[in-house]
C-alpha cells in the first residue's frame, strides 16, 4: 500500500491538516452551465478537504443580444447571476486557484482570456508568484482543444510564476474517466449534457489541488 499511494499520490493522514488553511478560488467561464457544473464539483471536493473556497465566473463579455438568441445561455446566464464576479482581489486572496474555461477555436474563452490579462497590475507587484493553479476546460468533441485550450492558459500562468498542479496521472481514476494529464475536460453532447464521467477527475484534480497549496503554505 506505501508503494500505491506513492505511485497514485494519495495523502497520508498526518498532512491533511495542512489543506484546512487553504483558501481557493474556483473561477471559471461558462455560457451553458459545462464549467459551472465543472467549478461546483471542485469546490464540493476542495469544502471535502478542508479548504475554504470561493466559486466565481469571469465577467460575461458578449452582448444580450447574443445571450438572448440562445435559450441554453440565456437560460444559464439568468440562473446564475447571483454568482459574484471574478476580480483582482479574489487572486490575491487565494493560495490557490482552479480555472475551469469553455474552449474556443482551440484556446480560452475571451471572458477568461480577458479576465487574465486585467491582472498586469497584480503581476507587476509580485502577488501572483507561487499562486498554486491548475486548469480545466469542455468543448462539443472529444478531441475538441480541450488539451490545447488547458496548455494554452497554463501559458499564461507560467509569466505570473504560479506552481502549476497538473493532476498528471497521480489517481486511478484518471484512467477510467478519460482524464488527461493536463486537466479534467469535458465533452458536451448536442443537448448540453457532460457526455463523459468527469466528476471523478475533477473532484481528484481539485483535492491534488488544494494539497499542494497546503504544501507550499506549510513551507512558507
Amino acid at each position: 500500500m506505501g508503494f500505491l499511494n506513492k505511485l497514485f499520490g494519495k495523502t497520508p493522514q498526518k498532512e491533511t491538516n495542512k489543506m484546512a488553511n487553504v483558501k481557493l478560488a474556483v473561477i471559471y467561464y461558462s455560457s451553458t452551465g459545462t464549467n459551472y457544473q465543472m467549478a461546483k464539483w471542485a469546490e464540493e471536493a476542495a469544502t471535502a478537504a478542508g479548504a475554504e473556497v470561493k466559486v466565481l465566473k469571469a465577467p460575461e463579455l458578449a452582448p444580450e443580444a447574443a445571450i438572448a438568441s440562445n435559450p441554453a445561455w440565456k437560460a444559464h446566464y439568468d440562473a446564475t447571476k447571483d454568482v459574484s464576479e471574478a476580480t483582482s482581489e479574489d487572486l490575491e486572496w487565494a493560495d490557490a486557484i482552479i480555472f475551469s474555461t469553455a474552449t474556443r477555436f482551440g484556446g480560452i474563452a475571451s471572458q477568461m482570456k480577458q479576465f487574465l490579462d486585467m491582472q498586469g497590475g497584480l503581476w507587476a507587484q509580485g502577488k501572483l508568484v507561487n499562486k498554486v493553479v491548475s486548469a480545466m476546460s469542455s468543448a462539443q468533441n472529444d478531441h475538441g482543444g480541450q488539451e490545447a485550450s488547458i496548455l494554452s492558459l497554463y501559458t499564461s500562468l507560467m509569466h505570473w510564476g504560479a506552481i502549476i498542479a497538473a493532476p498528471g496521472y497521480t489517481d486511478p481514476v484518471l484512467f477510467t474517466t478519460g482524464g488527461n494529464p493536463y486537466g479534467a475536460s469535458a465533452t458536451v453532447d448536442a443537448e448540453g449534457n457532460i457526455a463523459n464521467d468527469v466528476k471523478s477527475a475533477v473532484e481528484v484534480q481539485a483535492k491534488r489541488t488544494v494539497d499542494i497549496a497546503g504544501r507550499v503554505k506549510a513551507g512558507n
